[in-house]
């Protein structure tokens, strides 16, 4: 791996959503490769907690409790980061949740709501604030998880799969967008993970979420994180557009494999 610690050395990495799942692997991930973090949650006191755990690494971490959901939030903190690194490297968009699975007639708005303020709104506030300094430089790399739900629906994940198609076709226009100034994207499709997502969508109901895991081994937040990664220690040359991950027993947004 010491062609990635080159590439990431001194290198500064900000990711949202970084308290837990796919974006605390991430933190330890690039942590362990040198480079410097800034870590973005609502979860304060889960962010201090991981910045002991990386301790360990000997990089520099800057937690910062922010809600992607509020644009003013992100413009103070992308500000206040200024004074612990100068530019951001490399940015994952990684915040995103989902509520519920009723069908589209029971939906329930305020579910709604939140899905699309955080996985498409929030995404839109962190790049439109953190990549312009990227294309003035004519160098970094954007990160946007999206689903493999934003590529295939299934019952019940109507607007959840909605916000994440969105996050594809974004992925999709940055990379026109950004075309000759130097600054890559990579859309990753993550299948099924276990993480904290499902208790999220049940809202706390650990008993019903552990069902969606049983019966097969689905992936880890490092397996996608590990994507991450690859990504981002390419040479300034290659660009890793776009990553579809799932676990063997997972053929699709629907059909899994379980021996139960």
């Amino acid at each position: 791996m010491q062609h990635s610690q080159a590439l990431l050395k001194d290198s500064t990495v900000l990711i949202t959503g970084a308290s837990s799942g796919i974006g605390k692997a991430c933190a330890e991930v690039f942590a362990e490769q040198g480079a410097r973090l800034v870590l973005w949650s609502r979860r304060e006191d889960r962010l201090e907690e991981l910045r002991g755990a990386l301790e360990k690494y000997g990089v520099e971490v800057l937690v910062q409790s922010v809600d992607v959901r509020e644009r003013d939030a992100v413009e103070h903190a992308a500000e206040a980061l200024k004074s612990f690194a100068e530019n951001v490297d490399v940015l994952i968009n990684n915040a995103g949740l989902s509520r519920g699975l009723e069908p589209i007639h029971e939906g329930v708005g305020e579910n709604w709501e939140e899905m699309i303020d955080t996985n498409i709104k929030g995404l839109l506030y962190v790049t439109r604030t953190i990549t312009p300094s990227m294309v003035a430089r004519k160098s970094g790399l954007v990160i946007n998880i999206a689903s493999i739900a934003g590529i295939q629906p299934y019952k019940g994940g109507n607007v959840y799969s909605a916000t994440k198609a969105a996050v594809r076709m974004l992925s999709q226009s940055m990379q026109i967008d950004f075309n000759g100034t130097g600054v890559r994207v990579c859309n990753i499709d993550p299948g099924l993970v276990e993480t904290e997502f499902s208790v999220v969508r049940f809202r706390g109901d650990s008993e019903r979420a552990s069902t969606v895991y049983k019966g097969y081994t689905p992936l880890t937040g490092l397996d996608v994180a590990e994507a991450a990664l690859f990504a981002a220690t390419r040479p300034a040359h290659v660009s890793i557009q776009d990553i579809l991950i799932t676990p063997t027993d997972q053929a699709s947004a629907t059909v899994v494999n379980k021996h139960i």
